[in-house]
């Protein structure tokens, strides 16, 4: 077996000689136990027995010994234990080695000194008491112990004795550590792993998770069978829930998003029904509670620059607005601009269009400010974002005291103003004071201004009619009406339905007369200046003046950082009429 162990690795030794060293133990206990028993069987009446056992012709005295042979190790181990004996006690000189290196204790230090006279070393004895360490000199040569062999008895040496080791190898072994009961507690079963302890300490935080609705997917089920939700629970959800077709309608594709808690079931749900507006739903004890989401998209101006081929709308829409952008742009314009007798080809304009950007995706356009070039009329207007209407660089609202037109809608007109108009029944020259429009019978007539109904009543002639003086002093007349839905004396506010029309009096077919008076004094309502309200005074007109600056300089100087759209001449079939 010690050859085995001599020839292993270093590492493999260290490992292996606690073994032998119990296994050799071991053997030695069993002869002897053996023996013992052999003899206790031989003569069990006996209570001593002395076992003899037969030594060797130049044995010693003492107790026998099992293996006379020492191999490497084991004289390894017998220098190791004769040097911690050296420093447990004193041993006599006669009992040293030659080839020893020894600490000798003596009364008085010695130091050598040379002898001229002999050449010879004769000790000299000094009264101060000190230790000295001297060698003496090996006079025959001792056997080569193993380096592993001494190695592995210098560490069975030290970790069996109680004092420190005085081997370089070695150092002294202690505890740093003040370790409280608490702290031992939490091993009762065992070391932690790291990984472990990391988990256990971090908390619980919900993910978002997204889910994608397949072929036959019901909100129903998927909020019973993957959130946990109780039938309850989904009833009262979508009764909350403003837009129920989110979840009862679905789509193959659509999407929305979920968080689970620690026990797997819903948390949060969040469902959008377009990239800015959706709905937070969150789960708690109390139950569901619905929330409105409005995502904040980052704002961007474009610039489009065109000119007038066709009709207006198609022109503008052809600079790149979108149809809801044209309508907007349309509805600013119309309360300054005639479309089908201002607008000439040729004529250039400028829009400011501000967006949100969410996700690639344009929301919410506003029109900031418009500039429009034209060979009959030239107009400039910004918008307030303290009211969201709009005025001129100086100031002037476009919201108008009084209405261009009778009516919402576009009529045809039949009979315009006309002081030298032929009548149609008589052939005379007979004066035209108003304008006639088309309109079928029934067609709701309103107020294009706030005033007070002067006059109701039914003329041979002119039919059933009302006439209207408004706080500016203007008149207004109505004839040919089917039905007035007004009282004499009554007031009106702009925009308030007062008659339907009809064809009664002396009419060639059903149509709406109507007359302006200014002074008393019958003019055509087509073109007559009309009265407009709502400017901007005082601190109101500075605050606009001064946010309308950078949009006036995007219009001037077609530059606003963004993207700038243009289109310039473009022939077209349709030259004279509103698309």
């Amino acid at each position: 077996m010690m050859r085995i162990l001599h020839s292993l690795p270093r590492t493999h030794k260290l490992l292996l000689l606690p073994v032998a060293t119990v296994v050799t133990v071991l053997g030695a206990h069993k002869i002897v136990a053996t023996l013992d028993k052999a003899q206790y069987e031989q003569d069990t009446t006996a209570q001593t027995k002395t076992i003899m056992i037969p030594l060797e012709a130049d044995s010693s005295p003492g107790v026998p010994s099992l293996a006379m042979d020492q191999t490497p190790v084991s004289r390894a181990i017998h220098a190791a234990s004769r040097a911690m004996d050296a420093t447990r006690q004193h041993i006599p000189l006669s009992q040293l080695d030659p080839s020893e290196v020894v600490s000798a204790d003596f009364i008085n230090p010695v130091h050598a000194s040379a002898d001229k006279a002999d050449n010879q070393t004769t000790p000299r004895v000094e009264p101060a008491a000190a230790l000295a360490v001297t060698s003496v000199e090996k006079t025959s040569p001792l056997p080569d112990i193993d380096e592993s062999a001494r190695q592995i008895a210098v560490v069975l040496g030290n970790l069996n004795s109680d004092t420190p080791s005085k081997d370089p190898l070695m150092v002294d072994a202690t505890s740093y550590e003040d370790i409280d009961e608490d702290e031992l507690q939490l091993f009762d079963d065992g070391p932690i792993q790291l990984a472990q302890a990391i988990a256990a300490d971090e908390p619980f935080v919900p993910e978002w998770q997204t889910y994608t609705v397949e072929s036959g997917d019901t909100f129903t089920e998927l909020a019973q069978e993957r959130f946990g939700l109780g039938y309850s629970e989904i009833s009262n959800l979508l009764e909350e829930l403003p837009k129920k077709k989110l979840l009862t309608r679905w789509n193959i594709g659509d999407q929305f998003d979920y968080q689970l808690n620690e026990a797997g079931k819903l948390a949060k749900f969040r469902i959008m029904s377009n990239v800015r507006d959706g709905f937070l739903v969150t789960r708690s004890n109390e139950g569901l509670k619905v929330s409105t989401i409005e995502r904040a998209g980052q704002q961007t101006q474009r610039l489009y620059a065109g000119t007038v081929s066709g009709s207006f709308a198609r022109s503008a829409q052809a600079t790149g607005l979108t149809s809801s952008e044209v309508s907007r742009l349309s509805h600013v314009l119309e309360k300054k601009l005639d479309f089908r007798r201002d607008t000439r080809r040729g004529d250039r304009f400028e829009v400011l269009v501000e967006s949100d950007i969410i996700d690639g995706h344009t929301l919410d356009p506003r029109i900031l400010a418009v500039d429009y070039n034209g060979s009959r009329m030239d107009i400039t207007l910004v918008r307030n974002p303290q009211d969201n209407n709009f005025y001129t660089p100086e100031g002037k609202g476009l919201k108008p005291s009084f209405k261009r037109y009778p009516f919402d809608g576009q009529y045809r007109i039949s009979s315009p103003f006309n002081l030298r108009r032929h009548h149609p029944v008589t052939g005379r020259i007979s004066p035209h004071k108003g304008t006639d429009f088309a309109v079928p019978t029934g067609t709701e007539v309103e107020a294009p201004a706030a005033g007070r109904v002067e006059l109701v009543g039914n003329h041979p002639a002119a039919g059933r009619y009302i006439v209207i003086r408004h706080d500016n002093g203007y008149k207004t007349r109505y004839l040919h009406l089917s039905k007035p839905v007004v009282s004499r004396g009554e007031r009106v506010e702009m925009g308030e339905r007062i008659a339907l029309s009809g064809n009664t009096g002396r009419s060639t077919g059903p149509h709406l007369h109507y007359e302006v008076l200014v002074d008393n004094q019958a003019v055509n309502a087509m073109n007559v200046e009309l009265p407009e309200g709502g400017s901007l005074h005082g601190e109101a007109l500075a605050e606009f003046k001064r946010k309308a600056e950078p949009m006036l300089a995007a219009l001037e100087s077609g530059q606003t950082g963004t993207v700038v759209a243009s289109v310039t001449d473009r022939d077209d079939s349709d030259d004279d009429s509103e698309g």
